[in-house]
């Protein structure tokens, strides 16, 4: 397997993939070594987590560039998403004692009652390249606190980031025989599939994800699917800084150079400030740069993927055919490297592939809507179900929006965030199940039920 910068298309590094005989040798490694890892303290298994933590830290600057060179984001956004991971895991260091400790429910009369909590046993965690600490620290990090032995695969687009995290677990206390990283392509990921295991926890497209669903149906274990998204953006009359919201929508846009699953993808905007707001929109895109992501100047750096960079090209033609008009960017930049320019599109409808088809890069159309009602309707023409966000001065007005729209997540004033401290889920083609949050911790384990009298 070739690891390639998308920056310069150079090649970074050749990694040997696995195959279904080293596989099952990690899953025998993995069969005999968690036993004795849920055998230790809760206390333990966190201590060895905090130390985790503290790495992260202490070697952000190679995590970072090495994050930067073969996903291609811009140095800084790498160097966030660092600190971003560290603030889940201080989350999970300090709540997961609290959720994962045995309860007491009855303590008087004939019969007493607690529920304990235990590990679910080895569970994969198939991950993404585009936030590979954030959303694999949603999984592997409660699972291991919870018990569990985990097989990790790295996208083949952040391997060499997850060869830095397997390393760093195992500075940190953590067993080899608990945590195995499985190195490849979409074959390899098949292999997992394969395997009698007790849970799987998948992050990427909808079409992955319900096929993963569909293949380890028969086995009845949980499986966790964290999807696309198509997330909508609502911006109301009576808002009191456009230039502000633009900044906010734009950021939203093509943070991550758009790779983000809770991106905004599509934005609607009430027709009496319509024209202001495009205006200012597409002046800020205009201005921003786009370069070498270890720059520090640079604010778009190039598609990790170079198929997704004709995917987005094709959108855009699309959207044009149909009538759409293309206010500025919307092509690849004559340098090397899969760049592309953030583009800006009005005049656009849902008969265009741009407002209906997950994007998941820095592609924009802006609708013109005549109140509430029409944006609401639109907001809800999707398939999909992971956010949904709404600009306005007037809370009420916009949590009768937010309370119609069948998202996991909604924002009022703000967009593209995460919190470890709510529930991260889907509805619909977005996923299944809940990582963060106390039901993320929850999600790595099984409650037993004691009946204790005498």
């Amino acid at each position: 397997m070739i690891i390639i910068n998308p920056a310069t298309e150079e090649v970074i590094q050749e990694i040997a993939e696995d195959n279904q005989q080293t596989i099952d040798q990690k899953y025998q490694l993995l069969r005999k070594g968690q036993p004795a890892w849920a055998a230790l303290s809760l206390g333990k298994r966190i201590a060895c987590i905090a130390k985790f933590h503290a790495l992260l830290e202490e070697q952000k600057e190679d995590l970072a560039l090495t994050l930067t060179s073969e996903m291609g984001k811009p140095l800084q956004q790498s160097y966030n998403e660092l600190n971003g991971a560290r603030a889940r895991i201080k989350y999970f260091l300090d709540n997961s004692a609290r959720y994962l400790s045995e309860e007491w429910v009855t303590t008087e009369g004939a019969t007493r009652e607690k529920i304990a909590y235990e590990p679910l046993g080895i569970i994969a965690n198939i991950s993404a390249w585009n936030y590979p600490y954030l959303v694999g620290v949603n999984v592997f990090i409660p699972a291991l606190i919870g018990g569990n032995a985990v097989f990790y695969k790295p996208s083949e687009y952040s391997t060499l980031t997850g060869l830095h995290i397997r390393r760093l677990l195992y500075l940190s206390g953590v067993p080899e025989d608990c945590f195995q990283v499985v190195l490849g392509k979409g074959n390899v990921g098949e292999c997992l599939l394969k395997l009698p295991l007790n849970g799987y926890f998948f992050t990427g497209s909808y079409r992955t994800g319900r096929y993963i669903a569909e293949k380890v149906a028969t086995q009845l274990v949980p499986c966790q699917l964290e999807l696309g998204g198509k997330d909508p953006l609502y911006v109301m009359e009576d808002v009191e800084d456009i230039d502000q919201v633009v900044a906010a929508s734009l950021e939203g846009v093509v943070y991550n150079n758009g790779q983000s699953c809770c991106a905004v993808e599509r934005i609607y905007v009430h027709e009496k400030i319509y024209d202001r707001f495009v205006e200012s929109y597409s002046k800020q895109a205009g201005k921003m740069v786009i370069g070498d992501p270890v720059d520090p100047a640079t604010e778009i750096g190039p598609l990790s993927r170079k198929p997704q960079l004709d995917f987005l090209l094709s959108q855009v033609e699309d959207a044009v055919a149909k009538g759409a008009v293309l206010l500025s960017g919307g092509k690849r930049p004559d340098r090397k490297g899969y760049y592309m320019e953030p583009a800006v599109l009005v005049n656009v409808n849902h008969s265009m592939k741009l407002m209906t088809e997950e994007s998941f890069g820095p592609v924009i159309g802006i609708q013109k809507v005549k109140d509430d009602a029409e944006a609401l309707a639109l907001m809800a023409d999707t398939e999909y179900g992971l956010t949904a966000a709404v600009y306005s001065k007037n809370y009420e007005r916009a949590e009768a929006i937010m309370k119609q729209i069948n998202t996991g997540t909604v924002y009022w004033n703000c967009c593209d965030r995460v919190s470890a401290a709510l529930p991260w889920s889907g509805r619909k083609h977005s996923g299944l199940g809940s990582t963060l949050s106390y039901q993320g911790i929850r999600a790595f384990v099984h409650p037993k039920s004691y009946h204790i009298r005498g």
